[in-house]
Formats: C-alpha cells, structure tokens, sequence
C-alpha cells in the first residue's frame, strides 16, 4: 500500500510543480521563481506534516508516505534548481546565481526553524 501512496503522492506534486511552472513561466526575472515557489512549498508542506506527527500525533504513517516522500518528492526541484543556478553562472549572472542559492536555502531551512521547538 505504502508503494501506491508513494506513486500517487509524487504523481500529484510532479502535477502541481508542472503548474507552479506555468503560472511562473512568464516572468521576465532572472531568479528562478518557479523552483524557488515550489522548494518553498514543498518545505511548508513537509514542516507542517512533520510538526503535526511529532508534536501533535494528528498524523498517521500512510500520510508521512503520501505527502513526505510523493507529494513533497514530486514538487521539491533540487536538480532544477542545481541546473538553473549553473546556467546563471554560465550566462556570467554570478550574482543572481548566488542570490537563488542564498535565498533559497535561507527561505527553506528557516521554514523548518517555524516549526522546530
């Protein structure tokens, strides 16, 4: 059963990463706001799934399957975010290149300080 919710959870995040990049594919930005908006969201949604097991028990073990390892696997992008700050660095924007890297894991792992105790 675990395997059905894994598949069916990384089905759903790969879905809603796919839309994040089509509602983001417009701007005219440097910074990758697409991979940053999903990273951010993946890190909220696996923050408050944790929080809520390991502080509240209100969590069973099949969602930890479903939303930790599908739906937060299928939407985080770190081999997308990987390429598009080396193709930052390519194209000579060093700087914006750092500004991803920085804003991302400060953004990402603050998210889990929210909701550490």
């Amino acid at each position: 059963m675990n395997y059905l919710l894994v598949f069916i959870g990384g089905g759903l995040g790969s879905l809603v990463r796919f839309i994040i990049a089509i509602l983001f594919g417009k701007t005219t930005l440097s910074l990758p706001l697409a991979t940053l908006s999903s990273n951010i969201l993946s890190c909220l949604i696996f923050g408050t799934i944790i929080y809520m097991y390991q502080e509240k028990n209100l969590i069973p073990d099949n969602y930890k399957h479903l939303v930790l390892i599908g739906i937060c696997g299928g939407l985080s992008t770190f081999s997308t975010f990987s390429y598009e700050t080396f193709e930052l660095i390519k194209q000579g924007m060093t700087v914006w290149a750092i500004i991803n890297i920085a804003v991302s894991c400060i953004l990402c792992t603050g998210i889990f300080f929210m909701f550490a105790k």
